[in-house]
């Protein structure tokens, strides 16, 4: 795909992803929640934006990215225990709980681990492909685990006005599920897209991937 091209799809695809934000915040079920929720896309646009013409990344990992903003506005909109499209996906797999959390955790495995495998690569970090994939694993649960301690201390700040951000919806083992599901995610990326990420790396470096 042309620069330029690619630009201008990254740029829609921004003014799109702020315009879903502001819509959301109109009048989501919980406003604390809301601001919880979404607090990482308010924090990744700047970032991106800042380092888009010395640190452009993939095509594949904005695609993610993107993906990833939109399963944590409408959680943020609805919180994770209220999303509609969870209570569909219960009723066609017959749960009993919303699974919609976990959709945004296994996003929350799958994305940084695309992410940390291509600053990794392009930042010639890690030697040899299994370390790699180890490393990336390792940064993805992580990531995960620091979620979860987030978590934690929001609910010793706002007790019950934490119900709604935790979204435990009664499981005792929701804090260990949601690891696996970053896990789960974070396998899947690199088992899935190793290739394509690889491909789209080497039109970014002139020398290819050096891993």
């Amino acid at each position: 795909m042309p620069i330029l091209q690619r630009t201008h799809m990254l740029l829609f695809a921004l003014l799109l992803l702020i315009g879903l934000l502001a819509l959301s915040a109109i009048k989501p079920y919980d406003h604390a929640t809301w601001a919880l929720e979404v607090l990482p896309v308010l924090i990744a646009i700047p970032v991106l934006w800042a380092t888009y013409s010395r640190f452009p990344l993939t095509t594949l990992v904005y695609v993610c990215i993107f993906l990833h903003a939109l399963v944590l506005i409408l959680g943020g909109e609805y919180t994770y225990a209220r999303v509609p499209l969870g209570f569909q996906i219960a009723e066609v797999l017959g749960l009993e709980r919303n699974p919609y959390d976990k959709i945004g955790h296994f996003f929350q495995g799958f994305v940084p681990a695309l992410l940390a495998r291509e600053i990794l690569i392009r930042g010639d970090v890690v030697r040899g492909r299994r370390m790699l994939a180890f490393i990336v694993v390792c940064i993805v649960l992580a990531i995960s685990a620091s979620y979860e301690l987030i978590e934690w201390g929001v609910a010793l700040l706002l007790e019950q006005g934490a119900i709604e951000f935790l979204g435990t919806q009664g499981d005792p083992w929701d804090t260990q599920s949601d690891m696996l599901f970053a896990l789960i995610g974070a396998l899947a990326a690199l088992l899935l897209f190793s290739g394509v990420h690889d491909r789209q790396m080497q039109r970014l470096m002139p020398g290819g991937v050096g891993n």
